[in-house]
């Protein structure tokens, strides 16, 4: 019987996956002033026992101003570490399953809310709020205060920020590394036509506009070590007349895997409140394959993959050589072993789980 492409292994640098599934960063908005608690536990514990490929930790912010909201993970001092490698920690004392980290800033889309609360920004002066930055002083929403814009000092601050977050991921043993630059956060302001109107080298044409977001690459990769993956959360398009395109974000692409970038995921939208969207079911794997076939390094496929079938579909046909799955396995925290089931492939699970495979997957568990 043929094996299915989704449930087949793929290295990354020096990082061995066992198969095409990737656990997205999913925000939980549950830390106590940066640090994960309980919950983070629980949740990520369980998906460590889902049979994908890797587990991606939620975007940690790398200073307090970069937070989406007051209840977001961090990773920028001793406190927010420790506090991560105690769950870190206790997840790997039963599973092995290679553990990324989304390393981020918010940028003007900072100083929020919980979503559940209505997920409004906070002002400063509000007890959970505070001054958001960003490339330009252009809002998100015009219901916003104006953002900072950054200047020299801060970025170079906020550079280092992410060097010193990645450091602290080695420490932790966590297995590879990824920087978001996407979904309108501060690395996709940058490189947006929409959110980046400076006039200086960090602004004007595409070359300009990515000269931060690749700064911040190239320091990350220079001090974490030769062998630890190095990856790139992208939105492809902006959604939004005037925005970010595919064809800036394949040039982007070339860009990145120029400076040593490891794989790139592929999603889209987040920064313009006008975007349109085409939401429907692989809505995104067109964006993934034009990237798949300007690069030379894997391509991650994100968004409403759902179904086994499309899945093995989307990595077998070559529109992109992993996919990522977020609220589909929030759903469904066994997604990997079903599809495993449907396509004939095999997961790893936990021993005190062997005795539950269903009588006719004999080979389901390897």
């Amino acid at each position: 019987m043929h094996k299915p492409t989704l449930f087949t292994p793929l290295k990354i640098r020096d990082l061995q996956l066992e198969n095409r599934i990737v656990i997205a960063p999913m925000c939980q908005y549950s830390a106590d002033d940066g640090c994960m608690t309980d919950w983070h536990l629980i949740h990520l514990g369980q998906l460590a026992l889902s049979g994908a490929s890797v587990l991606t930790i939620e975007a940690a912010s790398v200073v307090p101003e970069g937070r989406i909201t007051y209840r977001d993970v961090g990773l920028w001092d001793d406190r927010t570490e420790a506090a991560m490698g105690r769950v870190i920690n206790s997840i790997r004392s039963w599973s092995d399953m290679p553990i990324a980290i989304q390393l981020a800033h918010a940028g003007r889309k900072a100083s929020t809310d919980l979503p559940w609360l209505g997920g409004a920004q906070l002002a400063p002066g509000h007890t959970n709020g505070w001054q958001t930055e960003a490339p330009s002083p252009l809002p998100f929403n015009p219901t916003h205060i104006s953002p900072t814009a950054l200047d020299r000092a801060r970025l170079n601050e906020i550079r280092n920020a992410f060097v010193s977050s990645a450091k602290r991921a080695v420490r932790l043993g966590i297995d590879a590394i990824q920087l978001h630059a996407a979904h309108g956060y501060l690395l996709h302001e940058f490189l947006s036509p929409l959110s980046n109107a400076r006039t200086d080298e960090f602004g004007g044409d595409l070359e300009g506009r990515a000269s931060f977001p690749l700064a911040v690459f190239r320091a990350v990769r220079a001090a974490v070590p030769h062998n630890m993956p190095v990856t790139v959360r992208i939105s492809g398009t902006d959604w939004a007349e005037g925005g970010l395109d595919i064809g800036q974000t394949t040039a982007f692409s070339r860009m990145l895997e120029l400076e040593g970038c490891d794989a790139i995921h592929v999603s889209s939208g987040g920064l313009d409140i006008n975007q349109e969207i085409p939401v429907s079911p692989s809505y995104q794997v067109p964006l993934a394959r034009a990237v798949k076939n300007a690069v030379n390094i894997p391509v991650v496929a994100v968004g409403l993959i759902t179904d086994p079938q499309q899945a093995e579909a989307i990595v077998a046909t070559g529109d992109a050589d992993l996919v990522a799955l977020a609220r589909t396995v929030l759903y469904d925290p066994r997604w990997p072993w079903h599809a495993a089931a449907e396509l004939g492939g095999q997961v790893k699970a936990p021993n005190q789980y062997l005795r539950c495979q269903p009588q006719q997957f004999k080979n389901l568990f390897s």
